[in-house]
């Protein structure tokens, strides 16, 4: 299992656009935050930490809350946290101790801004400073947003030497490796070749959909599918029209509307999973709900049947660290069901049978337990 994170974490690290200026980062954040006790961590577009550099010390420290490389740090996977923030909301913040959700990182304070792609602005990731009370400073942040802006002048330096367009233009091999990933986040991240883009929520329900049925889809069953409300067709076909370009090589065709080439998604890499019996790795790569703020039918239907799908298997295998690891995320917290079952599958000698015992009878005491 950690070799084949491992291996996750070198490829996104060897995909990403970031990697080229990680020198930049450390020469003007790493090596002084070093000095000072700090950590700083880079993300990507979807809140998985790429990079976490800095006092040794301290990431001995982090490691207790999970705040390693591969580790996702998205609001939709442990709440309220500097990367995660800064990623929901595209802007720049700080997170003072208290204000976090988890406990175990209360003790901690960050100051973390975005970083985009500086001809596309698409989001690439976030590059966040962790420590102690000394980070919840204006200078701390000052300090983060002006190593962003150094990064993402040297990116477009880069592009402006090696000559060549943006964004790159894919071969067939580029399109083939595309990857939707659409779990646990606001707007999907389409990601193909070396580049990142963030999409909105109409156009991530769309692309969500295409991928789904490579049959092709009907304006009219897109129409269905997106709004159970009277929707033009001719609104879908707009929105197609602006889809269109963020989409090729992989191109688009109409009548019906539909994928010349497969989309994998990570909803695919969650169910193959599945069908292969590692329920661990599922679990690792569930990482919230699809497309939690959607309301589009089509997607809402994919949310429930996954997340059901996913929650039977692990209850019926009775395994107790993929449960564990299902539990403790929050989608799995107040899941009296998936406790329960965690509880009963435990050894009666496991070191955290108390901890899984008290939080079954805290559920199990509210007023309406949830199951």
């Amino acid at each position: 299992m950690r070799e084949e994170l491992h291996a996750e974490l070198r490829a996104a690290r060897a995909d990403h656009p970031l990697l080229t200026v990680m020198p930049v980062i450390r020469r003007l954040l790493v090596e002084d935050a070093a000095d000072a006790g700090l950590l700083v961590a880079v993300s990507d577009a979807i809140g998985r930490l790429l990079w976490v550099e800095g006092s040794r010390s301290l990431r001995a420290r982090a490691e207790g809350m999970l705040f390693t490389p591969g580790a996702n740090w998205s609001e939709a996977h442990v709440g309220t946290n500097a990367p995660g923030t800064a990623l929901a909301l595209d802007l720049p913040v700080q997170i003072f101790g208290a204000e976090h959700l988890s406990r175990p990182v209360t003790p901690w304070s960050c100051s973390a801004a975005p970083i985009h792609d500086p001809d596309t602005g698409a989001l690439l990731g976030v590059l966040d400073l962790t420590g102690g009370h000394q980070v919840a400073s204006s200078q701390s942040l000052a300090l983060v947003r002006a190593t962003v802006a150094a990064v993402e002048a040297q990116l477009r330096i880069e592009r402006l030497s090696s000559r060549q367009p943006t964004p790159p233009t894919m071969d067939r091999r580029g399109a083939d490796r595309a990857m939707l990933r659409v779990l646990g986040v606001r707007g999907a991240v389409l990601g193909q070749s070396a580049r990142s883009t963030q999409l909105s929520l109409r156009h991530s329900e769309l692309l969500l959909l295409l991928a789904s049925a490579p049959q092709g889809m009907s304006g009219g069953e897109l129409a269905r599918a997106l709004s159970r409300t009277e929707q033009a067709t001719v609104t879908v076909r707009a929105e197609l029209s602006r889809l269109r370009t963020l989409v090729d090589p992989m191109q688009m065709q109409s009548r019906p509307y539909r994928l010349t080439s497969p989309l994998r998604t990570d909803v695919d890499r969650v169910r193959k999973a599945l069908a292969e019996g590692q329920l661990r790795r599922a679990v690792t790569q569930y990482q919230g709900p699809i497309l939690p703020p959607s309301q589009s039918p089509g997607v809402v239907a994919m949310r429930e049947e996954l997340h059901a799908e996913l929650r039977a298997v692990l209850v019926d295998a009775a395994d107790p660290d993929a449960l564990l690891g299902f539990a403790d995320t929050a989608h799995g917290r107040c899941d009296l069901g998936v406790w329960e079952s965690a509880l009963a599958a435990m050894p009666a000698n496991s070191p955290r049978r108390p901890q899984v015992q008290a939080h079954v009878a805290r559920l199990r005491a509210a007023p309406h337990p949830p199951r």
